[in-house]
C-alpha cells in the first residue's frame, strides 16, 4: 500500500503521457471486453447445465431425436406417466422454433395447459399486460422478457414468427433461462398452428415428488414406452439442455482460452506501459531517493501505477461488454433451448479484481528494478 498522500504524485505519473496511457487503456478495454463477454457465456451455459439439488424436473422426449420439429410424442402418454410413483404432475408441451440451429436470434413457443401452467408458476411476474388476457384469448401468448426486449413487442400487439400468428397478452420476467426467450401460448393453438394437429406433442415435463426420485421415475418412464411405437429419453431438466446444447457448451469451454489469451495481452500491455514509464523517469527516481524516498516506496509507487492503469483499462472494457449483454438480452439458442449470455455486478467486480491482480504482476519486475537501483548510477544512466 501508499500513503494517501502520494495518490496524487501516481496518477500525474499515469496522464504525463496521454497519448501512450490512452493507447495502453484503449487496449487493455478490448481485451477485457472480450474477457467478459467469455465470461458472461460460461456464466450463462452453467446457469443452464447444472444441476442443483432443488431440481425437480424431468424431460421426456423422442428417443433419437433433437431438433424440436422432429419430436412426437402422443398426448395421451401423459396419463400413464402420471401414475408411476413418485410424480406429481406430467405437463405436454408442443414446441416451435423458428430456428433449429444455433443463432442468437431464436423465437421459441411453448404450447402449455394454460391452468397447469399458471399452477406450477405462482409467483409469475406479468410486467406489461394481463394473465386474463391470456387466459381469455385462445391465441394470446406470454413472452418473456428478453425476448420481448430483443424483438421491441408489447402487450397489445401481434407478431408472426416460426409461422406462427400471435396475440401479445402479456410480458412476463422470470429467473428460469427458458422463459427468458419463450413465448408460452395455448397447446391447442400452438398445435393446429404448428401443422402438428392434436394429440400430438413434443415432449411432456415432469416433476417429482422430490430430488432424489429423478433417476428412478427417469428409468421407469423409459423402460415404459421402450417398446412402444414412439419410445422416450428422459432426462432431467439440466441435463437434457446440457445434452442438446453440447456443442455449445465446447465452444464456450474452448473460447475460455480466448479469455486467458486476453488476460495475457493486458498483462502485456501494462507491463510494457510500465517499463517504459520508468526507463524515461530514471533521474527522477533518484531525485526522489536524494528527497528521503525509501527504495520500497518508489516500488510501490511503480506498482500501484500500473494497478491504476489496469484498472481504468479494464473498468472501460467489462462495463462495455456487462452493459452490452443487459441491453442486447442476449441467448445462444440452439433446437430450442436458450442458454442466457449473463453478465452483472458480480462479472464486472471479478473483472476489476483480476485486473488489480494483472497490475501488480507487470509492475513487480520494473519496481524491484528501480528500488534497487543505486543513486549514483541513476544520474550515470541519463
Amino acid at each position: 500500500m501508499i500513503p494517501g498522500k502520494m495518490v496524487p504524485l501516481v496518477v500525474k505519473q499515469v496522464v504525463r503521457h496521454r497519448a501512450r496511457t490512452l493507447l495502453t487503456v484503449a487496449g487493455i478495454a478490448i481485451a477485457m471486453f472480450l474477457f467478459t463477454a467469455v465470461q458472461a457465456m460460461h456464466a450463462g451455459t452453467a446457469a443452464a447445465t447444472r444441476r442443483t439439488a432443488d431440481d425437480t424436473t424431468l424431460v421426456v422426449y423422442r428417443q433419437d431425436r433433437f431438433c424440436p420439429a422432429t419430436s412426437v410424442l402422443p398426448q395421451d402418454y401423459e396419463s400413464r406417466i402420471e401414475r408411476i410413483e413418485g410424480v406429481v404432475s406430467a405437463m405436454p408441451i408442443q414446441v416451435v422454433v423458428s430456428n433449429c440451429r444455433t443463432s442468437l436470434d431464436v423465437v421459441t413457443f411453448r404450447g402449455v395447459p394454460k391452468e397447469d401452467f399458471l399452477a406450477e408458476r405462482p409467483s409469475i411476474e406479468v410486467i406489461d399486460g394481463s394473465i386474463e388476457d391470456w387466459r381469455r384469448r385462445t391465441d394470446a401468448v406470454l413472452v418473456g422478457e428478453a425476448l420481448a426486449s430483443r424483438r421491441g413487442l408489447r402487450a397489445g400487439q401481434t407478431f408472426d414468427a416460426a409461422g406462427i400468428t400471435a396475440y401479445v397478452a402479456g410480458v412476463f420476467r422470470s429467473a428460469q433461462a427458458q422463459d427468458q426467450n419463450t413465448a408460452y401460448g395455448a397447446l391447442e393453438f400452438v398445435q393446429l398452428s404448428s401443422r402438428k394437429g392434436l394429440g400430438r406433442v413434443t415432449q411432456f415435463n415432469v416433476r417429482v415428488r422430490d430430488a432424489s426420485m429423478l433417476d428412478r421415475v427417469a428409468d421407469e418412464i423409459d423402460e415404459m414406452f421402450r417398446t412402444a411405437q414412439e419410445p422416450t429419453s428422459t432426462y432431467t431438466e439440466k441435463a437434457f439442455v446440457g445434452r442438446i446444447a453440447s456443442d455449445v457448451v465446447e465452444l464456450v469451454g474452448f473460447a475460455r482460452w480466448l479469455g486467458i489469451g486476453c488476460l495475457a495481452a493486458v498483462l502485456t500491455l501494462v507491463a510494457n506501459a510500465i517499463v517504459l514509464s520508468v526507463q524515461g523517469r530514471v533521474a527522477e527516481h533518484a531525485v526522489l531517493q536524494t528527497l528521503g524516498f525509501t527504495g520500497g516506496l518508489v516500488a510501490r509507487l511503480i506498482v500501484a501505477e500500473g494497478v491504476l492503469v489496469a484498472l481504468l483499462g479494464g473498468a472501460v472494457g467489462a462495463a462495455a461488454a456487462v452493459v452490452a449483454a443487459r441491453l442486447g438480452q442476449f441467448a445462444l439458442s440452439v433446437e430450442g433451448q436458450a442458454i442466457p449470455i449473463t453478465a452483472g455486478a458480480p462479472l464486472l467486480l471479478s473483472g476489476l479484481a483480476i485486473c488489480g491482480v494483472i497490475g501488480v504482476l507487470a509492475g513487480l519486475v520494473p519496481a524491484w528494478q528501480a528500488s534497487r537501483r543505486e543513486i549514483a548510477s541513476c544520474f550515470r544512466a541519463v
